[in-house]
């Protein structure tokens, strides 16, 4: 049974988004390990962190911006990066935008968010809650809502990374992807399903904020408790009616959880071995990948990258501790 209609749907859009778009996102380059652990497979690293505003979320930003009317003022709401991503494509489009934020919000990524000349709006509480208050002020306001992950143009453009992967990577067999509310993972992996379908898409789920992957267990959409996580561009809740949970259920091969000590040790492995500084989010992925000692030896893994837009204060004493127990 091939893939479904809205899967292949989506990945046709994908490319449509592609060409059409190309001109304004960095085509980011595929990276092999430095590590000599790894011998026996390949480790690439899909770097997403060299992408234009510092992570994915650019492309999915472009793609939805570019299909509205400059005239109608917007609003998204956003743990960072998505809302980096909007700010970067409304100021080269010429969109007003306001963005709700969890209080809790990087200083960074504020500070980001802010040059690119978009308005801050802060919220109590994590980013599913500052996406309640953004549909809030949009149905009150008149403005038009920008879903983080729950929105076609969105996926498509998201989607656009394995369309790049696939030309850099001719033949791999598995992928890791960092989930959040699975925008970027249904994208991918629709792409994936329906020219490659043999290769694996693995979700990883932080342990501390894990709505879709609680939710797949579920068979439909639960809410879930959030406690802080390192991977904070992949925290808060999920739409009940989300587009993508349909989509990720089909795509999804399966899915590894991951603590917080595992992503610590990740992010170390990327700055001292890899020579790579992200943020906690791209880290959770290749912290499943490490997570996995058993995998066949001679096929080839692709770890995405999907941002360093990091807050230093919050990396600095991770990096400063003793790696000699998780990077020898």
């Amino acid at each position: 049974m091939g893939p479904s209609p809205a899967v292949l749907a989506l990945a046709a859009n994908a490319l449509a988004t592609r060409n059409r778009n190309r001109h304004a996102i960095v085509e980011t380059p595929c990276l092999t390990s430095r590590d000599d652990r790894f011998a026996g497979s390949d480790l690439i690293f899909k770097c997403e962190n060299f992408q234009t505003t510092g992570s994915f979320k650019l492309r999915g930003a472009i793609s939805k911006l570019s299909t509205l009317p400059v005239t109608t003022p917007l609003i998204t709401a956003s743990s960072g990066n998505h809302g980096i991503a909007c700010g970067h494509a409304a100021q080269i489009l010429g969109h007003d935008l306001r963005v709700v934020l969890p209080e809790t919000v990087a200083k960074a990524k504020l500070a980001q968010i802010e040059r690119y000349g978009a308005t801050p709006i802060l919220y109590a509480g994590d980013s599913g809650w500052a996406e309640r208050h953004a549909r809030a002020v949009a149905a009150d306001k008149g403005y038009v809502y920008v879903s983080p992950y729950n929105d076609n143009a969105i996926m498509a453009g998201q989607g656009t990374i394995a369309l790049e992967l696939l030309e850099q990577v001719p033949r791999f067999d598995r992928v890791y992807v960092s989930m959040g509310g699975g925008g970027l993972i249904s994208g991918i992996g629709s792409v994936l399903k329906t020219c490659a379908p043999e290769i694996e898409v693995v979700g990883v789920s932080a342990e501390n904020s894990g709505a879709l992957a609680a939710s797949l267990k579920a068979g439909h959409v639960v809410d879930t408790e959030h406690l802080p996580t390192l991977a904070d561009g992949c925290a808060g809740g999920m739409d009940h009616d989300s587009l993508t949970f349909p989509i990720a259920r089909e795509v999804i091969d399966r899915v590894v959880q991951c603590s917080e000590e595992q992503i610590e040790d990740a992010l170390r492995h990327l700055a001292w071995t890899e020579n790579l500084l992200v943020e906690g989010a791209a880290a959770l992925a290749l912290a499943a990948y490490m997570s996995e000692p058993d995998l066949p030896k001679g096929q080839t893994n692709v770890v995405l990258l999907c941002g360093a837009n990091f807050d230093r204060a919050a990396l600095q004493p991770i990096l400063a501790q003793d790696t000699s127990s998780s990077d020898p």
